[in-house]
């Protein structure tokens, strides 16, 4: 008897943790192994903002890493359905052993890390957190050595055919493509900025294959007002909205922008010396307010991923879009206009990015990742944004991820740092890419 109580308690365990080959449908009720993804995606956060990865670049690094995890842990959920075929260039998936058993959690973290590792800089970071978190999920866990070995194996397996899609983007030979050339005789064109003058990032960010769109220019913005720094011109009104503002914000309206900064290029000067304040970027953000939304909902591990890759894949799909407007208009930041034409002593509140104006980075990427989120998550989602308080700034509260979303976009020209044209059409080219991306994508069969 007391062996068959033993017998029947293991195979309690195995079943609960998902180590196992079939799907248990007692698994999705338990929210608990989800913990495992978001310490791996907190992880990868840090290590990008580490490593100073530009928000474009950090877009991809989280993108890739999701779909392995997700693709990883999809045999144990009948569910949902795979993103093969779905997302431009990815071909079927490896699929398990019949009859063999799995612990796909682990399958689906190993996948998640080992991607990780090949695009980030400090590989030793990722290195050292698997090696801890495996020594604990094996305790929790106490899985068989075989299946241990089989589900690694497996989750090596899918991480592998991320990995040989993601070589085909096109990224490592835009490496070697030219740099941008500042056009200084062209008083419309962006040029760098203050205080490092810093070259424009990715110019050719738009030559990215995206996951869902067809080309990088199919929801192409309105262009940007005609430059024209005559008083009474709407260029000039524009820039003197973004001149005022900047004089006369609000504290609330400075709450807002630095809570949106999201900028990993900020940098501080003082006298001879100069230092790099690291921050989180953009996508970052919206990758935390998906663990927010995830543990809110007390989602499942699935459904944990499931967020994180949906989200991942409007991020970069956005980014290629918004980037091929910014190289196309490549219209000059506000802050050069107001310094050159209006008021040389005029500084915005946050540090100018360096990339062209429009369309606004934060309108596009967070309209589409408010999108997917509201898909997932319901349209009046209540939650608070905690995100950026470990960078020393206060929880804001908001009542949908659309509402946040469009507090992202404003914060903008709070922060002197983008006309409305950038923030409204901005919104709009999100919004397009976010619906395009969530009509061509099932992640529920």
């Amino acid at each position: 008897m007391r062996e068959v109580l033993i017998i029947g308690f293991v195979f309690v365990i195995l079943s609960t943790i998902g180590c196992q080959q079939s799907h248990n449908p007692n698994w999705e009720q338990d929210a608990a192994k989800a913990d495992y993804i978001h310490r791996s995606m907190k992880k990868l956060t840090d290590v990008i903002v580490h490593d100073i990865i530009s928000p474009p670049v950090a877009a991809r690094d989280y993108a890739y890493p999701s779909i392995a995890a997700y693709e990883a842990l999809l045999p144990a959920f009948d569910s949902h359905t795979s993103y093969a075929e779905q997302l431009n260039g990815l071909t079927a998936l490896p699929q398990p052993e019949s009859g063999k058993k799995y612990c796909f959690p682990l399958a689906s973290v190993h996948a998640f890390l080992k991607t990780s590792e090949s695009f980030i800089f400090d590989v030793t970071q990722i290195e050292d957190f698997r090696t801890e978190l495996y020594l604990e999920m094996d305790s929790v866990i106490n899985m068989p050595d075989d299946v241990k070995k089989r589900s690694i194996e497996y989750g090596e397996m899918v991480a592998e055919h991320i990995l040989d899609w993601s070589k085909k983007d096109n990224y490592a030979e835009s490496r070697s493509f030219s740099k941008y050339e500042v056009p200084f005789d062209d008083p419309s064109k962006w040029k760098p900025t203050p205080p490092d003058f810093m070259d424009g990032i990715e110019p050719h960010w738009r030559t990215i294959r995206p996951f869902v769109l067809k080309k990088a220019d199919q929801f192409r913005p309105a262009p940007p007002t005609e430059f024209n720094t005559k008083k009474g011109s709407q260029f000039y009104k524009e820039t003197m909205e973004v001149y005022e503002v900047g004089k006369n914000k609000t504290p609330e309206q400075i709450e807002i922008a630095k809570f949106w900064d999201c900028n990993p290029f900020v940098s501080t000067h003082k006298g001879h010396m100069m230092f790099a304040t690291k921050k989180i970027s953009p996508g970052g953000h919206w990758i935390g307010i998906t663990q927010i939304a995830a543990k809110k909902s007390n989602s499942n591990m699935m459904e944990t991923i499931e967020a994180y890759s949906l989200v991942s894949i409007s991020l970069l799909d956005a980014f290629i879009s918004c980037w091929d407007e910014k190289y196309r208009s490549n219209l000059v930041r506000p802050e050069t206009v107001i310094n050159t034409f209006i008021d040389e002593n005029w500084l915005p509140l946050l540090q100018t990015p360096p990339f062209p104006e429009h369309t606004s980075g934060h309108s596009v990427i967070s309209s589409a990742s408010a999108l997917a989120l509201t898909k997932l998550y319901g349209e009046n989602f209540v939650y608070t944004d905690d995100v950026e308080i470990e960078y020393g700034l206060k929880a804001r509260s908001f009542t949908s991820f659309i509402q946040a979303s469009e507090e992202a976009a404003v914060s903008r020209l709070y922060g002197g740092i983008h006309y409305r044209p950038a923030i409204d059409d901005g919104v709009a080219q999100g919004r397009n890419v976010g619906k395009y991306v969530l009509e061509n994508v099932n992640t529920r069969k």
